[in-house]
């Protein structure tokens, strides 16, 4: 990167966790999403055990932006240094480090460095591209902390779980009816409305009011990122129920010789100091966990089938 014209940014914060905890969330970028709340998908290309290349989706600004970055990760150190290959406009290049610093054994500090270039060095693109980075910078590491200091019993609150159905009817059908949410009011009857924007192919933001089995609604805010060719949308809540502070999921549809299996898959991580709001005094972490499965396992079941049916129902009409 160019010495003219460069921008630099440092964050840093300090976490009562230790350092190695601090440096494994860093280093392993394919789960940020459902532990950052700007991330919304990203995808490993290559790794070699020393650097990786990633195609990343960001909200910036209220805007889904979508980068390639190449990051370098020194585990004895501590360090990881990345650089966009591909930056989103207006920025032209954009590069930094993470650095965690052990300040005893249960106590350390994360420091965040970004520099930056915008074409021409336009004003508003410069303001624009700084108060995002601020604002992304400030919200992932407070979120990193809020995880580390609890990296004790992340396992109890982070939940990964799928369901499947197969489907006897194409896959490009069963693919269409889950890439078609505009119509999900119609044909889904546990969303009682959906209003979404794709303004870039395959991106799609949505806000949708889902109802659960106790009569309950529920209005959640997401970002979809769509892969046609593979057959797989993933997805991002910006904005989760009560007893989660994230959640990330993926369709997929998968043919064989015989037949197609399509799968719903779920990622959250709980909100532990909602649970006696939801569920009641007595509520406790396991039946929080019992009762996330059950409900966004029964609903997204729902819509696999009704996929299911749409495309049986076209192949016997054929």
């Amino acid at each position: 990167m160019s010495a003219e014209r460069v921008h630099r940014t440092t964050h840093e914060v300090t976490v009562a966790a230790p350092a190695g905890v601090v440096y494994g969330l860093i280093s392993d970028a394919v789960r940020w999403p459902l532990f950052f709340p700007p991330n919304v998908h990203v995808e490993q290309l290559e790794f070699d055990g020393e650097s990786e290349r990633l195609r990343m989706w960001a909200t910036a600004n209220g805007q889904v932006r979508s980068w390639t970055s190449r990051r370098l990760l020194d585990p004895a150190l501590r360090r990881v240094e990345f650089r966009q290959e591909l930056p989103a406009a207006p920025v032209q290049a954009m590069g930094g480090t993470w650095t965690v610093d052990a300040l005893g054994a249960d106590r350390s500090r994360l420091t965040l460095l970004h520099e930056f270039t915008v074409a021409d060095d336009a004003p508003d693109d410069v303001a624009w591209v700084e108060r995002a980075t601020d604002t992304n910078s400030r919200t992932e590491l407070d979120s990193l902390r809020r995880l580390a200091e609890q990296w004790g019993r992340l396992d109890e609150l982070v939940l990964s779980f799928e369901d499947s159905v197969r489907v006897h009817g194409p896959a490009e059908l069963v693919y269409d009816f889950l890439y078609r949410i505009g119509d999900w009011p119609e044909l889904v009857p546990h969303v009682s409305r959906l209003d979404f924007t794709e303004d870039e192919p395959g991106v799609q933001v949505m806000s949708m009011d889902t109802r659960t089995a106790d009569g309950s609604s529920h209005t959640t805010r997401s970002v979809r990122v769509c892969f046609p060719h593979a057959g797989r949308i993933v997805y991002k809540q910006t904005a989760t129920p009560l007893l989660m502070s994230a959640h990330t999921g993926e369709w997929s549809v998968v043919p064989d010789e015989t037949g197609v299996t399509v799968f719903a898959q779920h990622s959250v991580v709980l909100r532990e100091e909602n649970i006696a709001r939801v569920l009641g005094e007595d509520a406790d972490l396991a039946q929080a966990r019992r009762y996330v499965r059950e409900a966004l396992g029964r609903n997204s079941t729902a819509t696999l089938e009704l996929a299911k049916k749409h495309a049986e129902s076209a192949v016997t009409v054929l």
